[in-house]
């Protein structure tokens, strides 16, 4: 199995995103789970790339040529694919992935994994999407997700086919046994 991790291209202000970052990594790659991600060396994508590798994970990068000529790519990964834009870096990965994860991160970070969740629910994948609440990092946008839901913009099943644990036993454990619902428009 591969999933795709989002993550911020920095570490954070707090020492728990970087350590718990370390211990998903390791706790996925002993579990035979191998990565696809944004192929950098810097913030919390090198440090989930490098824990995987610590741990014998095979791990696929995919980064932009504009962000390789500023070197930021990861030198020691099992392969990077260059391209030219992000949407064909989000459309590689997706391609790739089995499952979506989402660490703590910016607005490039939230961009991804809502054009995921937005794909699952217009049933372009069927591919769980999940987020490793790390520290409580995404409980107001959770917040945010269920006053949407109040006020009839996002349907129920849509908010509940998210995964959001910062337990990586259960979230790895929710990964292989999601059912996705039926698709928007059906």
């Amino acid at each position: 199995m591969k999933v795709a991790i989002y993550c911020g291209s920095s570490s954070g202000n707090d020492n728990k995103f970087i350590e718990q970052t370390k211990k998903l990594g390791k706790y996925l790659a002993q579990n035979n789970i191998d990565l696809v991600y944004g192929g950098g060396k810097v913030g919390l994508m090198g440090t989930i790339a490098d824990s995987f590798l610590e741990n014998g994970a095979k791990v696929y990068g995919v980064i932009p040529e504009k962000l390789v000529e500023k070197e930021l790519a990861h030198p020691q990964l099992t392969d990077l694919t260059i391209v030219k834009t992000m949407h064909e870096r989000k459309a590689i990965m997706a391609e790739m992935a089995d499952a979506f994860i989402t660490l703590p991160g910016g607005a490039g970070t939230l961009e991804e994994i809502f054009e995921a969740w937005t794909w699952a629910q217009l049933g372009y994948h069927n591919k769980p999407c999940a987020f490793y609440n790390i520290d409580g990092f995404y409980d107001d946008l959770f917040n945010m997700l269920e006053t949407m839901t109040k006020k009839a913009f996002l349907k129920e099943e849509y908010l509940n086919m998210l995964i959001n644990t910062s337990d990586e036993k259960k979230l790895l454990s929710e990964i292989k046994s999601y059912k996705a619902p039926s698709e928007k428009w059906n």
